[in-house]
């Protein structure tokens, strides 16, 4: 039996950032606020130990973004006190992210003494002008560089990026994720841009400088970069923010904050992929189509909105969406009349 995979997530919000991102406010974003201790790491990794079965591999993560620039101290502090429990096989491993200009071999020396096994990096976009109007205070040869020297040194790689940044246009996301397929990443993370409370962006937006880049914005542009990195091999392990309470509650003002936004997502592609099979059916057909078990949601879309677009632009007499034996992502058509 294979064993089960749980993360065991530290905050260390904003600790260690030299710079405030136009779009970021780590504590509304992750709902915590007070910096991680020795004990925070100690208290999570039992708390998790107690609740997931005997025999499950548990990684111990730190997330914020900017761990490898906080003070050396702090990070000692932190990885020493999951020393123990890495010694006793309560957690196998340590991943963490961190800011592409905050990595060098030193760096990644240290991290691979304290067992961490993979590092995600906020490469964000790989268009220079987008990084500086976003205020990441890098440009995208540190990406670059950082993501090489991760992978000479034998860790797994994680790239995040966003869509909708300033600057952005769908043509520079794209690029943004062609660049990123390039250096062969082992994971990646797709953050559409959301409008949080009190940040550079939200000012941006209320005195116009700032276009939101709402659902629908992201949902369109993922669903044209999500095939790309398909066809890479590249799985993708998160789309959008994880909703919190305070996000959910009022702090996300605007742009692309949906608790589902990954399922509308992969409906949108479903769509497309239908748009293509029932090309050249003709007006006043009924049609049936299959699809796996996992995908009939999907292909129906939130609110029959892909059976009723077809329908629409095909001018078809009926659609109906049916469960098949075909591989998840497929279409097949079923019957015609």
């Amino acid at each position: 039996m294979t064993a089960r995979n749980s993360i065991i997530p530290v905050f260390v919000p904003h600790l260690g950032c030299p710079n405030d991102c136009v779009f970021c406010n780590q504590r509304r974003i992750s709902g915590h606020i007070e910096p991680a201790t020795a004990q925070t790491v100690k208290n999570a990794i039992e708390e998790a130990a107690a609740l997931t079965p005997s025999g499950t591999k548990r990684q111990l993560a730190f997330y914020g973004g900017s761990f490898t620039a906080i003070p050396e101290a702090q990070q000692l502090e932190l990885f020493e006190a999951a020393q123990p429990y890495l010694a006793e096989g309560v957690i196998s491993s340590v991943r963490l992210s961190t800011r592409p200009d905050a990595i060098d071999a030193a760096v990644l020396k240290r991290l691979k003494k304290y067992g961490v096994a993979v590092v995600e990096l906020g490469a964000q976009s790989m268009c220079d002008q987008v990084l500086e109007l976003s205020g990441r205070g890098h440009d995208s040869a540190a990406v670059e560089n950082a993501s090489k020297l991760i992978k000479a040194a034998g860790l797994d790689l994680i790239l995040q990026m966003m869509t909708g940044l300033p600057g952005d246009t769908d043509e520079s996301c794209i690029e943004s994720a062609k660049k990123i397929i390039a250096l062969e990443p082992d994971g990646v993370r797709i953050y559409p841009t959301v409008i949080v409370r009190d940040t550079v962006l939200c000012d941006m937006w209320r005195t116009g400088t700032y276009r939101e880049h709402t659902v629908e914005d992201a949902v369109r542009i993922c669903a044209k970069i999500v095939p790309l990195f398909n066809e890479a091999g590249i799985p993708i392990i998160r789309m959008g923010l994880n909703p919190t309470e305070e996000l959910s509650g009022g702090d996300a003002l605007g742009g692309a904050y949906h608790p589902a936004l990954g399922e509308l997502v992969f409906s949108r592609i479903m769509l497309q992929k239908a748009r293509e099979l029932l090309a050249e059916v003709k007006p006043e057909s009924r049609v049936v189509l299959g699809v796996s078990r996992s995908d009939v949601s999907k292909m129906i879309g939130q609110h029959r909105c892909n059976v009723k677009a077809l329908m629409s632009e095909l001018s078809l007499a009926e659609l109906k969406i049916h469960e098949a034996s075909v591989k998840s992502g497929e279409i097949r058509i079923v019957s015609l009349d």
